[in-house]
């Protein structure tokens, strides 16, 4: 070091770079919407994995096969043709709900984790939604975990089913709770929530059924289009996705809607 060296030629020091100021914490009123949208951006990112799912199959799928359809020409039903086992299970209250297979479709892809004519229990079905909020910090999720309980689920009864020509797939899922209330209150918020989610267009009505609603996907130029209904009766709460190429028929899907609606008022009767 050079000893004539003094402290006017010492190299001056680095700035200190100023202090980003730290984000307010959101107040009480947001923390809440926070903890209720949740659940439901978890179920919409479910809603997108099915698409891409679906289109695979669809881009997959071999269209060489002769088409069977179920009973053939003019046929004449049972008057409970639900223990066909090609048309869907009925072995229980809550799967008897279920649309059975109509015409010109067959059961389709699995629903996540499960079959594609699978029932829940409501305890397992209450410990999958609770699962479902892994990563959520602590407090938070102990608050979305005493939500899902106040829901009282009893039991989820699902099935999927994937037209003959391979370009629709119908999700069907009926929850059963033991609060009307909170049915009530679930398809409020599942219906508010659609009709604000960016871009969602209205969907068409669902004739004779005033508790029934349903969203199409935003315009995109994506070959796909998907249309999502939900709908509630009693202690019964309804959902349906449809995932299809475009052209798109909503009204077909709506008929479908209709016909699972219809069922559940009278199990017993052919749809």
């Amino acid at each position: 070091m050079n000893d004539d060296m003094t402290p006017d030629t010492a190299p001056p020091a680095e700035p200190t770079p100023p202090t980003e100021p730290t984000p307010p914490a959101p107040k009480g009123g947001a923390r809440r919407v926070v903890l209720a949208v949740l659940p439901a951006v978890l179920v919409l990112g479910a809603l997108g994995g099915a698409a891409a799912y679906t289109k695979a199959t669809v881009n997959s799928a071999d269209r060489t096969v002769t088409t069977k359809v179920w009973g053939g020409g003019a046929h004449k039903p049972a008057k409970d043709p639900a223990g066909d086992v090609g048309r869907g299970r009925a072995d229980t209250e809550l799967s008897k709900l279920l649309l059975p297979v109509p015409e010109n479709y067959r059961l389709g892809p699995d629903m996540g984790e499960y079959g594609n004519d699978d029932e829940i229990s409501g305890k397992k079905a209450t410990a999958q939604m609770k699962e479902s909020g892994r990563g959520i910090a602590g407090k938070q999720r102990r608050e979305r975990d005493q939500r899902i309980d106040r829901l009282h689920v009893q039991g989820i009864a699902q099935r999927s089913y994937t037209s003959d020509d391979n370009d629709l797939t119908v999700e069907i899922q009926i929850v059963k709770m033991k609060d009307k209330r909170a049915v009530h209150d679930m398809f409020g918020f599942q219906t508010e929530l659609m009709g604000t989610y960016g871009g969602s267009r209205k969907g068409p009505t669902i004739e004779g059924h005033k508790k029934a609603k349903c969203f199409r996907e935003p315009q995109t130029k994506s070959k796909l289009d998907a249309l999502f209904c939900f709908a509630y009766d009693g202690e019964l709460s309804l959902t349906v996705n449809a995932y299809g190429t475009k052209p798109f028929s909503a009204s077909h899907v709506a008929d479908l809607v209709k016909d699972q609606l219809d069922h559940i008022e009278s199990p017993g009767e052919y749809v």
